[in-house]
């Protein structure tokens, strides 16, 4: 599929406090850059995070089996067919994940595998994807388990947060925020998993790894931690290890409210570093050095609403989009493609309960 601009957003949603959601919302750009309005496109129940396919008009979407029966409400992935001109989407397929709370899916790079993190059941779920897209049976189940972190308001259960494949498609990584551990599955035969090793990356006790990016070599792992308010830069120290290169602060040094973190982006080449704060409402902007993967502060700017439980960069890596859950809107901005630093763009767009955008194209 051709991700030429100009693009299309899509817009998964969840339930919140006073949110009116009822499933994926799209907007296109108008020639002033600007985003909006949102429309709907397609009714599902809690589409939270969305996913595109590498080649195909298939966008996935987490969600739930079933929410008419207040005792029956499973974990899901959904397939839905993309029509690039209009950006309707048709339920092509759905398979049920074996766990509560998907808060997370991610596609392989050579689009035969889908895998879904569990936040609330604990699990990590594998799903082989036919030629044309559609879902197969699951085929990989990953109960996580294991000592749990200090905090425990927080951290009572496991609690898998994100599930990301590494730009060779041969790894995945697990953020289990409850045992402040992330996971690292080697892939095997399309959608299957071997065991993570024992020796996988601990985080600090009380760390809570939430999400987390590869650099494009697949060298390095860029983890943000949702209670410390921190992001971790790792480097792969051998077959499913990472060795700690860095821990750098989200927040201003004077900052003393109460925060935590969600999403974290790298962009497309790899010279910068996002990281977004819920409490302080904004975006950290970093510099990255390549070669040794450290990190440099360069700004930390209002996100424009509050709670921006995720965020964006265009595929060329000019435009960033958050998605402010609480205020019900989307916010845009241009990043600098030499400093990374961002400019907002006036007129933010209204939508319910925000909590994933995804850049599609429209031809």
């Amino acid at each position: 599929m051709s991700f030429n601009p100009p693009w299309r957003v899509l817009i998964g949603t969840s339930s919140s406090p006073g949110g009116t959601n009822r499933g994926i919302y799209a907007a296109d750009f108008a020639s002033d850059g600007q985003l909006g309005p949102a429309r709907l496109v397609a009714e599902a129940p809690n589409p939270g995070f969305l996913a595109l396919h590498p080649s195909l008009p298939i966008v996935y979407a987490a969600g739930e089996v079933n929410r008419t029966d207040p005792k029956v409400v499973a974990g899901a992935l959904n397939a839905y067919h993309y029509d690039a001109r209009s950006g309707a989407l048709e339920l092509v397929g759905q398979q049920a994940t074996g766990g509560m709370g998907v808060t997370h899916l991610s596609i392989s790079p050579d689009g035969r595998a889908a895998f879904t993190a569990s936040y609330h059941g604990g699990q990590v779920a594998g799903f082989p994807l036919d030629t044309d897209g559609r879902i197969g049976a699951r085929s990989a189940w990953f109960q996580s388990t294991g000592p749990l972190g200090p905090k425990r308001d927080r951290q009572e259960k496991p609690h898998p947060h994100c599930a990301v494949v590494d730009p060779g498609g041969s790894h995945l990584a697990v953020c289990d925020l409850g045992l402040d551990v992330v996971l690292t599955f080697q892939i095997t035969g399309g959608a299957n998993l071997q065991p993570p090793m024992p020796s996988s990356t601990v985080a600090l006790p009380g760390d809570g790894p939430r999400h987390c990016r590869f650099s494009s070599d697949g060298e390095f792992l860029h983890v943000i931690n949702e209670l410390a308010s921190s992001i971790r830069v790792l480097k792969r120290a051998g077959d499913r290890k990472w060795a700690p290169v860095q821990v750098i602060s989200t927040l201003p040094d004077q900052f003393r409210g109460e925060n935590i973190c969600s999403e974290i982006q790298v962009s497309p080449d790899g010279a910068f570093v996002y990281g977004a704060n819920r409490g302080h409402d904004s975006i950290a902007c970093f510099r990255r050095h390549s070669g040794d993967g450290m990190l440099e502060r360069i700004e930390i700017i209002s996100c424009g609403g509050r709670h921006p439980r995720h965020f964006a960069l265009s595929p060329d890596g000019h435009r960033l989009l958050s998605a402010n859950r609480d205020t019900h809107n989307v916010t845009s901005f241009r990043v600098d493609p030499l400093s990374g630093r961002l400019t907002p763009i006036a007129g933010a767009m209204e939508v319910p309960s925000p909590t994933c955008v995804l850049y599609c194209p429209t031809k």
